[in-house]
């Protein structure tokens, strides 16, 4: 492997990564070489996702905590600090979508789609970006956006304005963390073909849509970004900082 793209030595965490985009992730990354640790909030979905990694030789482990209040992530942090495991490269995945309009949304779920998909990264990369800095040897902050990070759909403004923060939250971080050799980008994602979209798949109407409008004409696959992440993760990107890497096959290059 070059050394450009090897993680061999470091730690990952990737919060929302029992299944989904998430476990992709964690898995291209483990084998790039990083010990990875997988987070999510359904303990036996995140032991058979470890075992998983674990079967195929890679170094695997999972951690289960809130990152929706501060005070659990900060008791996770404390934990690893502890237990003298270093996070090398945070990628803050964790998300949840809620399909309504907006004259129909209650305040409650608006909070909570921006709780979990945008407060969430600010309060992870706040506790890894600390003790980066305090170590003095860098780091990696990856943010998963969305299609939603620059354009917006029907039905979906919370997690449009969660994702669209998503973007200058990354700028932000660069702004101020460059400087200690810390890295932070995202990856906006175009439709990818989960368990949580299967139903819009499923919708011979949406389907057809969506493969009309991107160029490539198909779904993306969680492995589909798994170059991406590795990259972002890896030497290769260390002066890259602030910005965006839309993975959708062509969707936003066309009208």
């Amino acid at each position: 492997m070059s050394a450009l793209f090897d993680l061999t030595g470091k730690t990952a965490l990737v919060t929302g990564s029992s299944g989904g985009l998430g476990f992709a992730m964690a898995q291209g990354l483990a084998e790039a070489g990083a010990e990875v640790i997988l987070h999510g909030r359904n303990q036996a979905k995140l032991d058979e996702a470890v075992s998983e990694l674990r079967d195929a030789g890679l170094a695997a482990d999972s951690v289960s905590f809130d990152i929706t209040q501060e005070t659990s992530i900060e008791s996770a942090f404390k934990d690893f600090d502890a237990a003298h495991r270093q996070i090398d490269i945070l990628v803050n995945n964790a998300g949840m979508q809620w399909r309504k309009p907006m004259t129909e949304l209650a305040l409650e779920d608006w909070q909570k789609v921006i709780d979990t998909n945008l407060t969430s990264a600010f309060l992870m990369g706040k506790q890894a970006a600390r003790r980066m800095i305090q170590r003095g040897d860098g780091g990696k902050i990856i943010n998963i956006g969305s299609l939603t990070s620059q354009v917006a759909r029907a039905t979906v403004a919370p997690y449009t304005a969660a994702k669209g923060g998503i973007r200058l939250l990354t700028c932000s971080m660069a702004a101020e963390w460059a400087q200690y050799g810390i890295q932070s980008n995202a990856i906006g994602p175009g439709y990818m073909l989960t368990e949580m979209t299967q139903p819009l798949a499923n919708d011979p109407d949406f389907d057809g849509w969506v493969r009309k409008r991107s160029p490539s004409g198909r779904w993306g696959t969680p492995e589909d970004l798994v170059g991406t992440v590795v990259y972002l993760a890896a030497p290769a990107s260390n002066y890259v900082n602030g910005q965006i890497v839309y993975v959708d096959g062509g969707m936003l290059a066309v009208l």
